[in-house]
């Protein structure tokens, strides 16, 4: 057997329903966005958990190339189903498609009018070991046909699309493994794929260590990444057409720091676009090929990194910028779309505008309406009638209620390292000596910004003051300030998160003897790791998905590709996995612990935190213990939302009540 077959076995049938409500029809007028109400506690009540438990209505909404339809994932009953909804009558009937619940839909994308193709994952046992495997699927828009695309020939990774035809023909290019039992299969192979046959043809064969592939907008396959894990050599394979054969451009030694430039966009004049932080900063740059010298800066963020850029509608230059200061921003270089941005913005002030899908012309498009305080609305604008037509509420039990106030702050930290943070006010509760939440976020390479955040506003609604440090090691402030985190894994790291403790308690806003840390991965961590190192500090700890044991992780991580890489980097950020590994501290916690976790969670395994259970009862330590049969690791049902939050309040009602 060269391929992964058990996948395609865990696909169920596409059943169709039928929805009403989000069509609407763009001849008529189009409605005035509706405007956010304040909600007041003292009129309707503290919010019921199960509004806050509630999934996303809609998840990645995306129009059609003509802009006439939506595709994106629905929330109903409390699951999500892949959805294609019209927008203008004629254009087809609304269709879901139900998976297996065994099955990931994690992205999907246009590739015509007609047909989208999804994105697939599915948990799967071979050989008596577990691995994740990627597949793709042709859907047609109207849900009546599904195409496989050559699953039967393909590996554990089969879902990487470079490329999507801009002629309005059904083809892509992707990358896919082709076997699993040879180093030669390993290696993805590139092939142009036609999504409403399923038909395959290969455009080039894999090569030894190279994992990434990348194309220009015009379909030619450019540029191949080469890395090896064992060696941590790095090389740029590159190409000015598919008619030409691969060299090596450049070349970086891992063990010594080094880095090559991978171009994010091929211009037609024959330069690049590149993302590079030699200035201290991620910032977009022009790049010469095939040398690949930086030229001219193209974006200024200052104390900021930038998130990414958005392409043209050819796929080969830049048509805006994406960063995030105190929250997301859209920089568009079009000018036509940044005179509808600013537009957009005056008239939704002072909640916050994205616009998060277009068609082909940039005529039509998909609007979200926010606010850090607010979980906001989706609109669609056909810039032919002037005015945005409201399809659905974020979250249809909340509406456009306002709730408690988010604002960003910056506060020392003990060294004198800057630390910004999101920090969210209970509404009608006062400003002064409040219970406090610390939340720390997870990655640890990640970060939080002023935005809607269902978590932070459920403990709000509670009572309690929620500050989110973006700690040391955090992602989006620069070079310098992601390398303080190195090494301080569970020290430094957790002085900042301490620190705010300090710095609130210090404006009045905090009463520093009812303080509590909650987080989810990293941030789980961090709340055991308080526990373990400041219980006379904090009240309780929470800690959902956490990381309890370093060498454990740093073990089930080596299973994955690049696996002596992610060794490498664990070593960098903790270089002593005992001393730091909450597991091993267990008999110096001395506060209440609730610790939560999913069985079917697949980034942090359930071990950290069984172990860490075991850890506890063994040191005669008190600890409530949930384990989640059917939950993973990003809360992607309502049911295990709706059971977290509930055992959370009851703790912390137990333990620092508000």
């Amino acid at each position: 057997m060269r391929g992964v077959r058990k996948l395609g076995a865990s696909v169920a049938a596409l059943a169709l329903m039928a929805l009403t409500g989000m069509t609407q029809n763009a001849g008529q007028t189009p409605p005035a966005p509706p405007t956010p109400t304040p909600a007041s506690p003292t009129e309707t009540g503290p919010l019921p958990v199960e509004a806050f438990a509630a999934l996303p209505e809609f998840e990645g909404p995306a129009l059609s190339p003509d802009g006439t339809r939506i595709a994106g994932k629905r929330a109903l009953n409390g699951k999500q189903y892949l959805m294609v909804v019209p927008l203008i009558k004629g254009h087809g009937k609304t269709a879901l498609a139900a998976l297996s619940d065994k099955v990931d839909v994690n992205w999907w994308r246009w590739v015509n009018d007609e047909w989208l193709v999804v994105g697939l994952g599915s948990q799967d046992v071979i050989q008596g070991e577990e691995y994740y495997v990627t597949r793709l699927i042709g859907v047609r828009a109207d849900m009546q046909k599904t195409v496989k695309i050559d699953w039967d020939n393909s590996g554990f990774r089969a879902d990487e699309v470079l490329w999507t035809a801009h002629d309005g023909t059904p083809r892509l290019l992707f990358a896919k493994q082709t076997g699993i039992y040879s180093m030669s299969d390993v290696y993805p192979s590139v092939y142009e794929a036609d999504v409403s046959t399923g038909r395959v043809k290969r455009i080039a064969s894999g090569q030894t260590d190279v994992w990434d592939w990348y194309a220009d907008g015009q379909g030619q396959l450019r540029m191949g990444v080469r890395y090896s894990d064992d060696t941590r050599q790095k090389s740029i394979l590159y190409r000015q057409s598919n008619a030409e054969p691969f060299r090596t451009i450049a070349r970086a030694d891992g063990r010594k720091d080094e880095s090559v430039l991978v171009p994010s966009v091929f211009r037609p004049n024959g330069t690049a676009l590149a993302i590079d932080d030699s200035d201290g900063y991620d910032a977009l740059y022009e790049v010469s090929l095939p040398d690949l010298k930086l030229g001219r800066k193209l974006s200024t963020v200052t104390g900021y990194d930038i998130d990414g850029i958005i392409k043209t509608a050819t796929g080969d230059d830049v048509s805006a910028i994406r960063y995030t200061d105190q929250y997301y921003h859209d920089a568009w270089t079009d000018p036509r779309i940044k005179e509808l941005q600013d537009a957009i913005d005056k008239s939704v002030a002072p909640r916050r505008a994205e616009i998060v899908s277009w068609n082909t012309a940039r005529t039509r498009f998909l609007v979200t309406v926010s606010s850090p305080s607010s979980a906001g609305s989706l609109y669609y604008w056909d810039t032919d009638y002037g005015n945005m037509q409201f399809l659905s509420w974020a979250n249809p039990q909340l509406k456009g209620q306002r709730l408690s106030p988010v604002r960003t702050l910056r506060y020392p930290a003990r060294d004198g390292t800057s630390i910004e943070a999101i920090l969210t006010m209970p509404r009608g509760r006062g400003t002064k000596n409040l219970p406090l939440i610390v939340m720390p976020h997870g990655g640890p390479f990640a970060r939080d910004s002023e935005s809607w955040d269902w978590w932070s506003q459920y403990l709000a609604e509670l009572g309690y003051a929620v500050i989110q440090p973006n700690y040391r090691g955090s992602s989006g402030y620069g070079t310098a300030f992601a390398k303080k985190g190195q090494g301080e894994w569970g020290l430094k790291m957790q002085d900042d998160l301490d620190d705010a403790v300090a710095y609130l308690t210090k404006e009045g806003i905090a009463d520093p003897k009812r303080a509590c840390m909650v987080g989810a991965s990293y941030g789980g961590y961090a709340a055991m790791r308080a526990a373990q190192r400041n219980s006379a500090l904090y009240r309780c700890a929470v800690s959902y998905a956490g990381v309890s044991d370093l060498q454990a992780m740093k073990r089930y991580d080596s299973r994955f590709l690049f696996g002596k890489t992610r060794a490498d980097w664990l070593q960098k950020q903790a270089p002593d996995y005992h001393a730091v590994s909450p597991r091993f501290g267990a008999a110096d916690m001395a506060i209440p612990l609730l610790i939560v976790h999913g069985k079917e969670d697949k980034r942090v395994p359930v071990n950290q935190s069984r172990m860490m259970v075991s850890a506890l009862k063994a040191a005669g330590k008190q600890v409530n213990y949930i384990e989640q049969p059917l939950a993973d690791h990003h809360f992607t049902r309502a049911e295990d939302r709706l059971e977290f939050l509930k055992a959370m309040a009851a703790f912390l009602a137990k333990h620092n009540p508000a």
